[in-house]
């Protein structure tokens, strides 16, 4: 899309309704009854990362049969090989939750994956000189990092919660692993970044083919074809393993407990943990091509809008109900940074968009 196709305001709301379902993807998991969490993931991924973007692509994308002929090959594989490492850093960063909790675990992969996911498509397309030069960039500059230091203030927050949880209740404490947890993190957060760039750049002739062939705003759902079925390879293959080292299979048929109607329940909550997760995505792309020349900061727009808003969910469900002031301290100063950061990013690309209408 050109500049002056743009809308950069309504484009942020969209990414809003995407980190809106992304933020209650995982609440269905709390219904669950007797799987296994591999039983329980496998069920859900083959959802948001397989079967959802072929329903959606194939109801969104004209002639999806001539889009994906018509797309370089180069574009397809990379955009899958990419998608296959996206799925390895969403297991590490599960597996780093293990080790050094779920808050810094969040802060440290986001922020990575924030960064790198912004900036790595327009540093290696050699974009980012004249990105700079545009009247806007700074907002969007500042946005970005201003977001980092928001994601990291929440980050310490949450540890800060955690650590109270833990003094009030010794027992539930989880072993402490530092360097696991932080190379864990790392991983997650450069191969989470990788999902971003897929979408973003490797995936981009797939989305012009698409546009072309008459797509229009729906054009980031051809990309999703590739990028979400490389992630549910790796995410199935992991999954696998573990059902079959633990032999966990049977719970598909029948689980581990014997309360009436378990069965049903969970593949329902697998299923909406699915349509929600695919949601995310959804809006992201719808979001994307409205967002104009700055288009690449729609990850980050993404990724911040996805911690402001399970920061907002937690007060609402009082998981910072009776913790000290310092902590409630520590999270209001993180909403109003990553509030702040989003803002800076929706006026820069909105001056950027006017800009380019002139």
């Amino acid at each position: 899309m050109t500049p002056i196709d743009a809308n950069p305001i309504l484009g942020t709301v969209l990414h809003a309704f995407g980190a809106t379902a992304a933020v209650f993807c995982y609440t269905p998991q709390q219904k669950l009854r007797g799987w296994s969490w591999q039983t329980y993931w496998l069920a859900q991924a083959s959802i948001c990362w397989l079967i959802a973007p072929l329903i959606g692509a194939a109801i969104t994308i004209p002639h999806l049969l001539e889009v994906l002929r018509s797309a370089p090959p180069s574009s397809l594989l990379l955009t899958f090989v990419l998608g296959m490492l996206y799925g390895i850093g969403g297991t590490a960063f599960g597996v780093a939750i293990r080790y050094i909790g779920y808050s810094m675990t969040y802060a440290i992969a986001i922020g990575i994956s924030c960064i790198l996911g912004t900036f790595a498509g327009p540093i290696w397309s050699g974009k980012i000189a004249g990105i700079l030069q545009q009247t806007g960039a700074g907002w969007v500059i500042s946005g970005v990092f201003i977001g980092l230091v928001g994601t990291l203030v929440c980050g310490l927050a949450g540890r800060l919660k955690e650590l109270e949880l833990h003094q009030n209740r010794p027992d539930s404490a989880q072993p402490f692993v530092l360097g696991k947890g932080l190379l864990l993190c790392i991983l997650a957060g450069i191969f989470s970044a990788v999902y971003g760039i897929a979408v973003n750049d490797a995936g981009k002739p797939i989305a012009l083919a698409a546009e072309q062939l008459g797509a229009g705003h729906w054009q980031t759902n051809a990309v999703y074809i590739f990028s979400n079925s490389g992630a549910f390879v790796t995410t199935a293959l992991y999954c696998l393993w573990l059902s079959l080292s633990q032999k966990t299979f049977r719970e598909y048929r029948q689980p581990r407990t014997d309360a009436a109607g378990a069965l049903g329940v969970n593949y329902l909550m697998a299923l909406l943990t699915g349509c929600l997760w695919y949601s995310q995505f959804f809006f992201y792309g719808l979001a994307h091509v409205r967002m104009g020349r700055f288009e690449f900061s729609s990850w980050a727009i993404h990724m911040l809008m996805l911690i402001l808003f399970s920061s907002v969910v937690g007060i609402i469900m009082r998981e910072w109900h009776g913790r000290r002031l310092r902590t409630k301290a520590a999270i209001a100063l993180a909403m109003l940074i990553l509030g702040g950061a989003v803002l800076s990013l929706a006026y820069g690309n909105y001056l950027g968009q006017l800009a380019g209408a002139k």
